[in-house]
């Protein structure tokens, strides 16, 4: 490699990044200075030697991508978007980190153009560069044709300290090197600084040997400001044509300012006067904040514009494949749009027997296997409970280096990992993921779920073994108090069927659902809510809640609102009721469904003027107050559960029709 690729203008632009960076953290007195000032030589070689994107059209499907892991080092990425032509303005900089800018003070997907992912959670990012590889080489195996590398690019990713740290990131490497995804390349910005100070004290592993035991090529840069060693390990990155890569870059916290390598540099501005100093390091003595020079702005913008006739020419590409391959062009068209085959829930041939109860686990893998048919970009797989979740696919085949075009993910137990390549999965936009856990673990997966519902990600989370009916592996396996925290997320769709046709009637909107969705499933089998004796059953769970059964004289003295399984207590409650023709009971799949209806809809499934009510969930009772009124009573979970069988669980925790009757009668008088 010959440094002479690199000249002063290279010199100048690296060193604009830096201090932009910190001007926009002085000026908005508040961000993370320190990693851009030490990472700055490792984005700008990326950015400007590798990196196969177009400014013109951040969307392209065959772009490059890369994730800012860390993303308390936002102002750097928007430094690099800003020079390279992303349409972000000096003025968008001067706004960092306030209200409703295109910078705000972690990287947000939609917010800003040329924004891959949202991050800030650290080690989650790693996870989604994880996801991203593993679509890039699916779809090159599923739609490239010889002459036509439709897609060809590479996963970039930039990560911390405190990403490999990280639990989720060490799952992930694992899979990934397991999965040897040679187009997967991660640089990691070895500072040896964390917030409590030097790495030392917590982190004293051999990084470069535990990546190698993951399977993983990892390249050392011993100064990590060394444009032409960073160029060639990056070019080594490449050229392996098995593995991952780690490019481990010595960096220095806070490079060239009086606080380098020094905690303070992370998390606040140098100051004024620090932040003077810093300039006149790097040869900028008195020019003030956001300075470049015009040559500076010449050398990012030609460096970019060879990605517009990358773009061009794929484009082109495309456009003879789609004469050549008409049917492949309009499937991968349809799936890049995120559109749903027309016909995606009618012919699946799903019909559910009345006399044989089935658990909603069992209805949801029966639907799984009939929309995989016709839906090729539904992929998933398990945190190794394929079995008990019933997410297998049959005849997709496993997702591996020698089936690149395999359906069913093996995740290993690795629902943390597995919750963030689900999130990278998506953001591939050639995708609807899935991943099936216990609902008790989701907790591994929480996290992610949270940045995929900040995201916006169509991502389905198929939860089994929904309640204390998990019977006899006990409390450490019982979820309680899951329900209601799924519940508390913003834009995640929690749907929890009472039997196998209000799963089938809730899969179509997990499927069009713009964020994700989670499934709470039974382990034990239940009744068929059957629509020639329930004709509601499959128009009323899309509602969130509707009438299952009325009372007789449609007009209830006492309404019970049950979820999942425990609409059948209340079922098999009523039937040896004697008051039960004044009760009406309502079925209540899920709660954000139902509260996004209108209130002429949501008074007429719970009038106001009725008032005796009775709430039935096993779990925690937490956000049930708003349906009860000042004369309701709710039979849920308080506490733990404990091992034993499911029935005497459930008697014992008032979850009997004994229990149901009297609670009605008390409320009834």
């Amino acid at each position: 490699m010959k440094a002479s690729l690199f000249n002063r203008k290279d010199e100048a632009s690296v060193n604009t990044l830096r201090l932009y960076s910190a001007d926009m953290v002085e000026t908005a007195k508040s961000g993370h200075p320190g990693m851009p000032l030490g990472a700055a030589p490792l984005i700008y070689v990326l950015w400007t030697r590798f990196l196969r994107h177009d400014p013109t059209d951040p969307g392209w499907p065959d772009r490059d991508r890369f994730i800012m892991s860390p993303g308390h080092g936002s102002a750097l990425l928007y430094a690099i978007l800003h020079f390279t032509g992303y349409g972000l303005s000096l003025d968008d900089l001067k706004a960092f980190r306030q209200p409703h800018s295109k910078t705000p003070g972690h990287p947000e997907l939609g917010a800003t153009p040329g924004v891959e992912a949202t991050t800030g959670p650290l080690g989650q990012g790693f996870g989604m560069a994880v996801g991203l590889a593993l679509a890039e080489r699916h779809l090159a195996s599923t739609f490239n044709r010889p002459g036509y590398p439709l897609f060809d690019h590479h996963t970039y990713a930039l990560v911390s300290d405190g990403d490999v740290m990280e639990g989720v990131a060490c799952e992930a490497a694992s899979m990934a090197g397991s999965q040897g995804l040679r187009k997967l390349i991660c640089i990691y910005d070895d500072n040896h600084v964390t917030i409590e100070g030097p790495t030392e004290l917590t982190f004293t592993e051999d990084v470069r040997e535990r990546f190698q035991s993951y399977d993983w090529q990892v390249i050392v840069v011993s100064k990590g400001d060394d444009l032409p060693s960073i160029y060639q390990a990056l070019e080594n990155a490449k050229n392996d044509l098995e593995r991952p890569s780690l490019i481990m870059a010595r960096t220095k916290l806070g490079a060239g300012s009086p606080k380098e390598g020094r905690p303070e540099a992370h998390g606040s501005p140098l100051g004024p006067e620090a932040l003077e100093k810093t300039r006149e390091f790097y040869g900028f003595a008195g020019k003030g904040p956001f300075y470049v020079d015009a040559r500076v702005t010449q050398n990012f913008l030609d460096r970019a514009a060879p990605g517009t006739e990358l773009r061009r020419n794929w484009d082109k590409l495309f456009e003879s494949y789609g004469k050549e391959y008409p049917e492949e062009r309009k499937e991968l068209v349809r799936r890049l749009k995120g559109e749903l085959p027309s016909d995606i829930m009618s012919g699946l041939g799903v019909a559910f027997p009345k006399d044989k109860p089935v658990a909603t686990r069992a209805a949801s893998g029966v639907i799984l296997n009939a929309l995989a048919d016709k839906m090729p970009e539904l992929i998933g797989g398990s945190a190794d409970l394929a079995p008990s979740n019933n997410t297998n696919l049959k005849d997709k085949g496993s997702l591996l280096p020698l089936n690149p075009t395999g359906r069913n993910i093996h995740f290993g137990i690795r629902e943390a990992a597995m919750g963030a390549i689900l999130n990278g999965l998506a953001l591939s936009g050639a995708f609807i993921p899935y991943g099936g856990t216990f609902l008790v673990f989701s907790d591994y997966l929480r996290p992610a779920l949270r940045l995929s519902a900040l995201m916006g990600l169509r991502v389905i989370h198929i939860l089994t073994h929904d309640s204390v009916g998990v019977g006899e592996d006990g409390p450490t396996h019982q979820p309680v108090e899951h329900l209601a925290s799924l519940r508390a997320i913003p834009r995640l769709l929690l749907l929890r069927p009472a039997d196998a046709y209000e799963t089938l009637a809730l899969y179509p909107l997990a499927l069009a659902w713009e964020g994700p969705s989670a499934f709470a499933l039974s382990r034990q089998n239940l009744r068929i809510l059957h629509p020639d004796e329930f004709p509601d059953v499959l128009e009323g769970p899309a509602k969130g809640g509707y009438v299952l059964r009325e009372a007789a004289a449609g007009s209830p003295e006492a309404i019970i609102i049950a979820t999942g399984s425990e609409v059948q207590l209340a079922l098999s409650a009523l039937e040896g009721f004697s008051g039960k023709d004044r009760v009406r009971l309502v079925s209540m799949p899920s709660t954000g469904l139902f509260e996004a209806q209108d209130k002429a809809y949501r008074e007429s499934v719970l009038p106001p003027s009725v008032g005796k009510r009775l709430v039935i969930e096993a779990g925690s009772p937490f956000g049930w107050d708003r349906y009860l009124g000042p004369q309701g009573r709710i039979i849920s979970v308080n506490d733990f559960g404990f091992s034993g069988p499911a029935g005497a669980i459930f008697k014992e925790l008032g979850f009997s029709d004994e229990n149901v009757r009297a609670v009605l009668g008390e409320l009834l008088g």
